[in-house]
């Protein structure tokens, strides 16, 4: 579905409108629906009992009241994810039903104060609630809206005996989304994650999430500093081993716009235009994340003010995204996707 898409690029609600409502809750998807975005990104990560919930991380401080929960106090522990130490409270600490007891909180209260102000108001929900709203929204709208899995912290759930693609392909079995279809999209920090899904038999496109810097967290467990770093799979040669198993790359928007950064043609790292071409010519579908109209977001040269929370030139940024290329926008408010991709402001 959302690679035949007569427009492109494909508008992707990051975590639902999550610009507008906390992420990841009912309330959230439901306005990317009625905002028209073309599909909906939810993150998933797991509960002690094998529940698939929408989290941004594992880590659920800094989105849920559960630091305020005396019920919960003693549940804070540091535990190492993928290779790095952190503190708070971690959903495979949590049965669904202790965690359904909480309430969302705004993740970026200090720039979304107007999203903030709905804290306390949305309990979490399951992939497989999300699984119901989303099939719900194309029988009351008439179209096919799309749903693009993020799985996150694959090789640390597989390692407390929670694999997420085994999770996965259950929640879809039972939800009547069988082995999927072509509306759905899986995409992950891990590719050998996604090797497991397509094994599993699952249906949909497989894109592979290309971060900044670093290397994938599984091929560090399996070959330690020799991993393949990310800036490795943004070569011709490397993406055109990436087209040999996997359907797609999405990446973060400093590839593709701003300043040259890992020091141009020499290093062989594409960027911009370059790379998307270059992903193209490979075969693979090209997303971008994560577009965003606030002044804290954008590139220097779009800020308009000192304030952080102030919205600057989001439409030009947002139009340089588009101009090379790429297939689909992760947004945080659809509304805005959509008139950078039609070239107008809807008031």
């Amino acid at each position: 579905m959302l690679r035949d898409l007569a427009e492109r690029p494909v508008v992707i609600g990051h975590r639902g409108a999550s610009g507008y409502r906390p992420e990841h809750t009912e309330a959230a998807y439901r306005m990317a629906f009625a905002l028209g975005a073309d599909a909906i990104e939810p993150d998933l990560v797991a509960t002690r009992d094998g529940v698939l919930v929408l989290r941004h991380e594992n880590e659920i401080s800094g989105t849920t009241d559960v630091a305020s929960r005396a019920e919960f106090a003693s549940r804070r522990t540091t535990r190492e994810v993928d290779g790095r130490p952190l503190t708070g409270w971690f959903t495979e600490d949590f049965t669904w039903a202790e965690l359904s007891t909480l309430r969302a909180t705004e993740r970026l209260g200090s720039i979304r104060q107007a999203s903030a102000s709905f804290d306390g108001r949305f309990p979490l929900i399951r992939f497989r609630d999300l699984l119901a709203l989303l099939d719900a929204a194309n029988d009351e709208s008439g179209r096919e809206i799309g749903l693009v899995a993020e799985f996150k912290h694959g090789s640390h759930f597989a390692e407390l005996g929670l694999p997420l693609d085994e999770l996965f392909a259950a929640e879809l079995s039972a939800s009547g989304w069988g082995r999927g279809d072509d509306r759905l999209v899986m995409e992950s920090f891990e590719p050998s994650l996604l090797d497991r899904l397509g094994q599993r038999g699952i249906r949909g496109a497989r894109v592979f999430l290309l971060e900044d810097a670093g290397a994938p967290f599984d091929l560090v467990l399996e070959h330690g500093r020799s991993a393949i770093r990310y800036d490795d799979f943004a070569t011709e040669a490397g993406l055109l081993g990436l087209a040999k198993r996997l359907t797609g790359v999405s990446v973060g928007k400093r590839r593709l716009i701003g300043p040259p950064k890992r020091g141009g043609p020499a290093t062989g790292v594409l960027e911009g235009a370059d790379l998307v071409d270059a992903a193209h010519g490979a075969g693979l579908t090209v997303y971008t994340w994560t577009l965003r109209p606030e002044n804290r977001f954008l590139t220097p040269e779009r800020r308009r003010g000192n304030a952080r929370a102030a919205w600057g030139d989001w439409l030009g940024e947002f139009r340089a995204i588009i101009a090379t290329g790429v297939d689909g926008i992760f947004v945080d408010h659809p509304d805005l996707g959509l008139a950078a991709r039609d070239g107008l402001v809807r008031r």
